[in-house]
């Protein structure tokens, strides 16, 4: 992920610049902070960061994006099973500072590194602490198993990573997300970047501009501020 001289370097006061200045690969642009207002702003524009910790912030607005509907996710068979025999159980907030350190810390098959920096650790701590960026932890046997994190504006939930540390833990937490914001009336869950698991999970591919479509209806309603304890 590397800038280049056709790429805005904002600093703190600037605007975005339109998506239409988007590169190929779907960057945007670079620097920047990660305040609330900014993160707020990107989300609600269509842009997220995406950067480790030897580049700049970096903005995204991909041309295609990633989108599960709450109401269709596919549970495999084993994860019906344990779901049926309550083999986890889930809440939503409980442990919000642990979840997103596993996500963090947990390696994932291919990736050597991590985008959740501390820079980033911080800010989505801040969200939380507003009451915009919220957590699913899913327990076995008492112990935090796995989990997921994202960001909540109108009827929109910004997925932002997940974690396992026992087999389906990960998925079991998807499946809860999508039952209670199906049960809330969200529109859409955004995964950002498509992959051959979140495709299988039932996500699908829709175009930046469908994409600023749904987004724009899912933001008209109003945002579920607060702790989503007694979601």
């Amino acid at each position: 992920m590397k800038t280049d001289h056709r790429i805005k370097y904002l600093r703190t006061s600037d605007d975005f610049p339109p998506l239409s200045d988007c590169r190929a690969d779907g960057l945007l642009a670079a620097g920047g902070d990660l305040s609330p207002g900014r993160l707020v702003k990107a989300y609600s524009s269509g842009i997220f960061p995406w950067y480790d910790a030897s580049t700049p912030i970096l903005w995204y607005s991909p041309e295609t994006r990633c989108l599960l509907k709450p109401g269709s996710f596919r549970t495999s068979s084993s994860l019906k099973q344990k779901l049926k025999n309550g083999h986890f159980t889930f809440s939503f907030d409980k442990d919000f500072t642990r979840v997103i350190q596993f996500c963090a810390e947990v390696r994932r098959k291919q990736e050597s590194g991590t985008w959740i920096t501390p820079a980033m650790i911080a800010a989505y701590t801040g969200l939380h602490t507003l009451g915009l960026a919220h957590s699913v932890e899913v327990w076995h046997e008492n112990r935090l198993a796995g989990g997921l994190y994202g960001v909540s504006l109108g009827k929109a939930f910004f997925g932002e990573s997940m974690f396992h540390l026992v087999n389906d833990a990960s998925k079991a937490a998807l499946y809860y997300l999508c039952t209670k914001l199906a049960e809330k009336g969200f529109l859409f869950i955004d995964a950002q970047l498509p992959t051959p698991h979140l495709l299988s999970l039932g996500a699908y591919t829709v175009s930046r501009n469908d994409y600023i479509r749904l987004l724009m209806i899912a933001l008209e309603a109003d945002t579920s501020r607060g702790s989503w304890n007694q979601f």
